[in-house]
């Protein structure tokens, strides 16, 4: 049987072998009720059916790196078998690039040199940049005012094509207004950018280019363009086989561009995520299986560990250096989280909730290896109406943790408040 992360619980009889592809996926965690991670299940369901269990990845999480060290599971590396030869990796320190200090711009010196040689030979380049859209903040010369979304604490993101400002959490849409409605000012300012603004720098260098967006591509002909635009969407999509090119004629792998440009991969980097690293590095691993010559990283933290790993091709140093810092900070997979979620249509029940439950879950805790650590608004602290705040929870065991919040929980309740716990949130 083959499904997404819900087919984990299929009822099937004689179960041999489960396979989860690129099992660092944050996909495979459910982040509504019921909360699961379909890399959790399955190791109950073959322990309780005694069968077997592949976790694929090119770049693994670091739980299972973790589970690696511990000898719980056993590594198996499989090398290349199409005689791809390993890319060249360039890293650009924005730093030092000149004019950045003057305004904002996207590409340095090098980066314009090598799609200029990479068009002069009949290559084809990718720039990546993992933000949809024109503009990704909007707000008033004058006063200040943001324009956020109605239902949720977020930034409205301009989209040029339709001229309109859209929330990416839930479709809210609006037209991007003429004057300010707290000041009537004139001037609304757009600022940040996404990949519409990209396309719309590169069609300005580069005048007799062929640019192409591929934000949602459903299938992806790089025979109709030169320069490629797109979000992390590509490195799913690029493995296809390329519609527009005869049988044989595809490259080994799928898809491939003579040159990559990483943009702004600082922007996941700098996330209040314990797992940004992870995850910035499971990007540029993706997008180093589509690029055939050359990979261009733009970084103003050129020695953060993640670019050294790539560049040095050596992905044990990423993850020894990621879980040596984890266990500085007590960190999973060393030790386990959970969210406990309390949701309301008032701002005030929630937050009022929340510090309730939170003495009280001080006051009824008894174990040193459970520490009830902090009390804060959701992030985002507004979604889809709803106000969320939240109680981190961590513990050396989670079965432990979970022993201990299922009575406090059970005597708690407000009429108008969803309370819902999330074990290891990624």
């Amino acid at each position: 049987m083959i499904g997404t992360r819900s087919v984990i619980c299929a009822p099937l009889r004689n179960l041999g072998l489960i396979i989860i592809d690129e099992e660092q996926d944050t996909v495979d965690k459910q982040d509504q009720v019921p909360h699961y991670h379909a890399r959790q299940v399955a190791f109950m369901r073959i322990k309780r059916e005694a069968a077997r269990l592949i976790l694929s990845s090119s770049s693994p999480s670091l739980e299972s790196f973790y589970l690696v060290k511990k000898n719980k599971i056993s590594p198996l590396s499989t090398p290349r078998v199409d005689g791809k030869r390993r890319p060249e990796i360039k890293i650009i320190d924005m730093k030092t690039e000149g004019g950045f200090k003057k305004k904002e711009h996207f590409f340095s010196k090098y980066l314009l040199d090598a799609i200029l040689s990479t068009l002069n030979t009949g290559g084809k380049a990718l720039l990546f940049l993992n933000r949809k859209g024109f503009a990704t903040f909007s707000y008033c010369h004058n006063c200040g005012l943001a324009l956020k979304c109605q239902r949720c604490n977020i930034n409205l993101v301009y989209d040029f094509e339709e001229s309109i400002l859209t929330c990416h959490y839930c479709s809210f849409k609006m037209e991007l207004p003429k004057i300010c409605p707290s000041c009537n000012s004139g001037y609304i300012k757009l600022a940040g950018a996404g990949t519409q603004k990209l396309e719309s720098e590169l069609s300005r260098i580069f005048v007799q280019a062929r640019i192409k967006r591929l934000d949602k591509p459903e299938y992806t002909d790089i025979n109709n363009g030169d320069i490629f635009v797109s979000t992390s969407a590509i490195i799913k999509h690029a493995s296809l086989p390329d519609p527009a090119r005869p049988a044989g004629g595809q490259q080994a792998g799928g898809i491939n561009f003579d040159l990559v440009g990483v943009i702004a991969i600082d922007n996941s980097l700098n996330r209040i995520d314990l797992r940004s690293s992870e995850k910035a590095f499971s990007l540029l691993v993706g997008l180093l299986g589509i690029t055939k010559d050359k990979m261009v990283i733009q970084t103003r933290l050129p020695r953060h560990h993640c670019f050294e790993a790539i560049l040095n091709n050596d992905i044990n140093s990423f993850y020894d250096e990621e879980l040596k810092q984890r266990k500085q900070l007590n960190f999973p997979p060393l030790r386990h989280m959970a969210l406990v979620k309390l949701r309301s249509k008032k701002e005030e029940k929630a937050r009022l909730a929340s510090h309730i439950l939170f003495e009280k879950l001080k006051e009824a805790n008894r174990n040193k290896e459970i520490e009830i650590v902090s009390v804060n608004p959701g992030q985002p602290s507004k979604l889809r109406g709803n106000f969320y705040w939240q109680i981190l929870i961590t513990a050396k065991n989670v079965k432990k943790m979970n022993e201990f919040l299922k009575p406090q929980l059970k005597g708690f309740s407000h009429s108008g408040l969803i309370v819902t716990v999330d074990v290891d949130p990624v």
